[in-house]
């Protein structure tokens, strides 16, 4: 038996792994309503701007745009950035209260998936990147790829 099986990827939040160290991850559920769910389906949601915030006893993702369809419905009136609850367990939010508030960690929304036909949410605990930080990835990752083209090259000419 699988311990992670593999989640189909709505999208990705890939600015949050430039500008952030990402240390932690956890996957939560998300409070949704049906024309966010078929907005989502359809592939009408962005993250980029998203983060997550602990309100009134609860995580909530914020600044998450989900764009409602033209034909959602007829008497619901839409708002795509409203915050949205993370359903988490009391275990795992009291060990991210206490990182984010003591710790000086950010929660970043990672990414968005289907996990048994429900929408999921990864959540990851994230610290702040330097610009040097930024450059050394980039090198590294720049790096990476020149050492690919170099292998590859070595074994078309063999």
């Amino acid at each position: 038996m699988q311990r992670n099986p593999p989640h189909m990827s709505i999208i990705q939040n890939r600015k949050a792994f430039h500008d952030y160290f990402i240390e932690e991850k956890l996957e939560a559920g998300l409070v949704l309503e049906g024309w966010e769910v078929k907005a989502i389906r359809a592939g009408r949601v962005q993250l980029k701007e998203s983060y997550v915030d602990w309100k009134n006893g609860a995580f909530w993702l914020i600044g998450c745009h989900i764009t409602p369809l033209q034909s959602a419905s007829t008497h619901v009136n839409p708002d795509p950035v409203r915050p949205r609850k993370l359903l988490m367990s009391q275990e795992q939010i009291n060990r991210f209260i206490g990182k984010v508030e003591r710790a000086g960690y950010t929660m970043m929304a990672l990414d968005l998936h289907y996990a048994k036909g429900n929408v999921k949410a990864e959540v990851g605990l994230a610290k702040g990147k330097k610009l040097h930080d930024k450059r050394d990835t980039e090198k590294d990752r720049e790096w990476q790829r020149e050492k690919q083209r170099v292998m590859k090259n070595q074994r078309g000419a063999a």
